[in-house]
């Protein structure tokens, strides 16, 4: 579970409610189903149905997602290399690796797959699964980009509907509410949760894919023979420095 997500979110939604007295001066149907509603809309026109069907579950990284750390990684992976060496690529059917990537990996290295099949197989995994990804991070950063754009267009309707009605007190505030809020429910759509979203997305994109290069280096590595005291130091790399020293240390 990702707890900055959620506190993020939390903590941005409570402020805003926070600053409210009442509540109920801020809910207008018209004015959400302009932006909310007409911002889906326009973003379902601008991708695939199932890519937009697909949302909710993209979303669902950024809170229920556990992304590998790459030390830990690399921790598993010298494991792996050490126990390969000593009892044969046999002996790693047994281990119980919660790495899917890592796991179908070691899968075909106790199939005795070799290096030239190997890379190819989990290099197009990888960019596959990049490409799935980047899509669903595009997706919010569309929606994102469009609903401020519909909070524009509710408060030019808004704005339509108060002019026309100026003989009418009873009908100015309503279309006023209209005006103002879509412009609100727009920033707040677009700045609070879509492109918050895209922006968590795009970085667990970054980090997920330099895991499984990460995870390629260290299956070609053992699947050539090389000596695990070697693996760690060659894959240690791919860490920043304080957790290079971190790695050396332990």
């Amino acid at each position: 579970m990702d707890i900055a997500t959620i506190v993020g979110l939390l903590g941005a939604f409570g402020l805003i409610f926070a600053s409210i007295d009442d509540i109920g001066a801020f809910v207008d149907t018209p004015s959400i189903l302009i932006v909310v509603c007409g911002s889906a809309m326009v973003t379902l026109a601008r991708s695939s149905l199932a890519g937009f069907l697909g949302a909710g579950a993209v979303a669902g990284k950024c809170f229920m997602y556990k992304m590998d750390a790459p030390k830990d990684l690399i921790e598993t992976m010298v494991e792996l290399a050490t126990i390969a060496r000593k009892d044969g690529m046999i002996a790693l059917e047994g281990q119980e690796l919660s790495n899917k990537f890592l796991a179908k990996g070691v899968g075909m290295l106790v199939d005795g797959s070799d290096a030239d099949v190997i890379k190819p197989t989990l290099e197009r995994e990888k960019d596959s699964t990049k490409i799935r990804q980047t899509d669903g991070a595009n997706l919010f950063a569309a929606w994102g980009e469009v609903a401020p754009a519909m909070g524009m267009i509710g408060t030019l309707i808004g704005l339509v509907q108060m002019l026309g009605n100026m003989s009418d007190p009873k009908a100015i505030g309503p279309a006023m509410a209209v005006a103002l809020l879509t412009t609100m429910y727009g920033a707040i759509l677009a700045n609070v949760i879509m492109l918050p979203l895209n922006m968590k997305l795009v970085e667990m994109c970054a980090a997920e894919e330099q895991n499984n290069e990460l995870i390629i280096e260290g299956l070609l590595f053992m699947a050539e023979g090389g000596n695990p005291r070697v693996l760690g130091d060659k894959l240690a790399a791919f860490l920043d420095p304080k957790v290079q020293a971190e790695l050396a240390t332990g």
